[in-house]
């Protein structure tokens, strides 16, 4: 059996230019497609990831990591068509060395124009349709990127908007707690200088004793009841936090 090279040599001369028209266009149909494919990934992709960071608390460095990796898969695209178009004309026996077909290509599909590398006369026909598919590709991609910076903008701004929430409800988290450790506190001092007036009245010193014992149990218990009230409040706090999300933000515009 023939090899594709030889095949492809073995075409009339006269026949050439039309055969580079056919596999360029058969080219750009299945690249448009593949485009169009892996485009739908990456958008869907990037869709989960806002739906992710939208639940719970707010991540915004996350959120820019996520708007990176969609850019960063969108470029990969591109250099993985640009080298499928070099494997094809490798494949084909047009462009012999790989190296050189891949410069060809990458300056072909960015309309930058050939380089010191260029095709035989009888296959250049090829070369406007690898840049046509150039065109189509970033085009198509250059709309989704429309899509995704504008999904980013409105992420950050709803992200920003529950970072506020949030630290809202740290800042009335600290006053909460600060205003149960002064009540805490002069519940304290009180019971102390009730007991070192008892103590100073009192006659022997099993007396002093049991009112010393019973002011230590005293101060005990009220620091447990203080540290118990302050988990609660820490707990439901936390709680509070992981609630932050898009329907919670609609419900609190709403009111």
């Amino acid at each position: 059996m023939s090899s594709i090279p030889a095949l492809v040599g073995s075409i009339p001369d006269d026949l050439k230019p039309i055969a580079s028209l056919c596999i360029g266009a058969f080219m750009l149909v299945c690249l448009v497609l593949f485009h169009g494919t892996c485009l739908h990934y990456i958008l869907s992709q990037h869709r989960r990831g806002v739906q992710w960071l939208l639940i719970g608390r707010p991540h915004r460095i996350a959120a820019s990591l996520l708007f990176g990796w969609a850019i960063f898969l969108m470029l990969d695209l591109h250099v993985a068509e640009i080298l499928i178009w070099a494997a094809v004309l490798g494949h084909i026996g047009v462009i012999v060395r790989p190296g050189d077909a891949i410069y060809f290509c990458a300056n072909a599909y960015t309309t930058m124009g050939y380089g010191a590398v260029d095709l035989a006369t009888a296959w250049r026909n090829i070369t406007p349709i690898i840049a046509i598919s150039g065109l189509f590709t970033f085009a198509w991609t250059t709309s989704s990127l429309v899509t995704v910076i504008s999904a980013n903008a409105k992420l950050g701004e709803q992200l920003d908007e529950e970072r506020e929430r949030e630290i809202e409800m740290r800042r009335s988290l600290r006053q909460q707690e600060r205003d149960i450790l002064v009540r805490e506190r002069t519940a304290e001092q009180s019971q102390k200088l009730s007991g070192k007036t008892k103590t100073q009245t009192a006659g022997s010193i099993l007396e002093k004793y049991k009112i010393w014992r019973d002011e230590k149990r005293g101060i005990g218990e009220l620091r447990r009841e203080t540290l118990t009230e302050l988990q609660a409040l820490r707990r439901k706090e936390r709680l509070e936090e992981e609630k932050l999300g898009p329907g919670k933000l609609d419900s609190t515009d709403g009111k």
